[in-house]
């Protein structure tokens, strides 16, 4: 506990606090998403909650492969190579574009045999193909947006991120408002226009971004906007060798939720219902410990861009230790307030009984996933991605998915049960990082 300073916790919270802001918010559209097409029927929920777990895996593999851009900027802003960073933000904006527009175009054409191949309930899947034929446009948009977040948390700037998702929050709900229940004249869209609203959100919000970019002095030393760039293969090849190896290690976990989430939208309505409910709630919760991860990766990576391994060393395991501690405090209150909480949402007895019980196992869990994404965090202030990947891997698609598949298909358990896989495949993870976090920071 000797590396556990109050200079560093003081620090790190200065620098998450308004990342945690930001990360409530995108938890805050699922949240209002879930609560607002609730009110249309069960199958509208359930359609949400399939369409949005699949958009959150497309979503999740590219914020995995922009997250590189954090610590890269991080170590050069820590060398004062300011005018350096503008060359990889300008290749990261030309990638998001091309990726962007590429996504479009495959979700549009594969998205109802993906549906009927994976065996999404009949009763609810032309809703999925209609939220997901709406919010699939928002994807370039939200990709250039990932860019701006990163450089700008590279250098240790937060709060235009924070500035960013409360205003993407707000225009969410009103345009769900507008869209999903045909409000101020416009027509009443349902699941087609929540996929919209977030659609039309995610490109409003890269505008913001890049323009407070463009017209705040702070940016001016990076250079981002003083030239054009065509492609520069050494910096897209920097990207993609630190990004791929981060992309699939959150994919790996967000992957895994979201096929638990597919998995049991072919098991009916009412428990698809119940799974989007509790993981509205823990998605809430998680996205404390995100933000202290990223706050993590950017302090290791300028103290190491400053030569000082100790200072980096320090700082991650601060890291973990905060992660881990707030989310013991959030299994607490889901243990004394989930029926509360799940009252928000529903008052059907039958999609609250089940939600209770899944929050119950989310409880448990809870605390190694908060440990794991703190060292996670950690480890890409290092640049330690590759093995990482690996874990995240093995924990949780040759673990944790087919203990799953096992207990939800094959023996047609209840939904907590199905939900064990979380607790295997993160446990695993919070063991195998933390290690290769001890091996890694070593001081020389």
């Amino acid at each position: 506990m000797q590396s556990i300073k109050f200079k560093n916790i003081s620090s790190l919270l200065k620098l998450a606090a308004p990342l945690i802001a930001n990360n409530l918010a995108i938890a805050g559209i699922q949240v209002t998403d879930a609560l607002m097409s609730s009110q249309l029927g069960s199958k509208e929920l359930a359609a949400v909650a399939v369409g949005g777990s699949i958009w959150f895996l497309i979503f999740q593999a590219y914020n995995g492969l922009m997250m590189a851009l954090s610590p890269i900027v991080a170590r050069i802003f820590g060398e004062r190579k300011e005018q350096m960073i503008g060359r990889y933000t300008r290749q990261a904006c030309l990638m998001s574009l091309i990726i962007g527009v590429t996504i479009v175009i495959i979700i549009k054409l594969s998205l109802p045999l993906l549906l009927e191949i994976v065996g999404i309930d009949i009763e609810f899947r032309y809703l999925v193909v209609e939220f997901l034929d709406a919010i699939i446009y928002g994807a370039p948009g939200i990709f250039l947006f990932l860019v701006f977040r990163y450089t700008t948390e590279g250098i240790g700037f937060t709060r235009p991120v924070m500035y960013s998702s409360i205003i993407a929050l707000i225009l969410n709900i009103l345009l769900n408002y507008i869209l999903i229940f045909g409000n101020f004249g416009a027509p009443k869209l349902g699941v087609l226009g929540c996929g919209l609203a977030s659609a039309i959100s995610m490109w409003l919000v890269f505008a913001y971004l890049s323009s407070y970019f463009y017209l705040n002095k702070r940016y001016k030393k990076l250079m981002i906007f003083e030239r054009a760039s065509a492609f520069r293969v050494k910096i897209m090849r920097e990207i993609l060798k630190l990004g791929i190896p981060i992309s699939i290690s959150v994919t790996a976990e967000a992957g895994l939720f979201s096929a638990v989430s597919i998995m049991i939208g072919t098991l009916g309505a009412i428990i698809t219902s119940a799974n989007q409910i509790a993981l509205n709630i823990i998605t809430v919760t998680f996205m404390v410990p995100l933000a202290i991860s990223a706050a993590t990766t950017v302090k290791v990576g300028q103290s190491l861009g400053e030569a000082d391994r100790v200072k980096a060393r320090d700082y991650a395991l601060t890291g973990v230790f905060i992660c881990g501690l707030f989310m013991l405090i959030s299994s607490l209150i889901l243990l004394l307030l989930r029926g509360s909480i799940i009252d928000i949402y529903t008052g059907n007895t039958e999609i609250k009984d089940l939600a209770m019980s899944l929050l119950l196992v989310a409880a448990v869990f809870q605390i190694v996933d908060g440990i794991q994404i703190g060292a996670a965090g950690a480890l890409r202030g290092y640049k330690d991605t590759k093995i990482p990947m690996i874990v995240n891997l093995f924990s949780y698609w040759v673990l944790a998915f087919p203990l799953s598949y096992l207990l939800g298909i094959v023996y047609r358990l209840p939904p907590s049960y199905i939900w064990l896989g979380f607790v295997l495949g993160l446990s695993v993870a919070a063991i195998l990082l933390t290690r290769r976090l001890s091996n890694v920071s070593k001081i020389l």
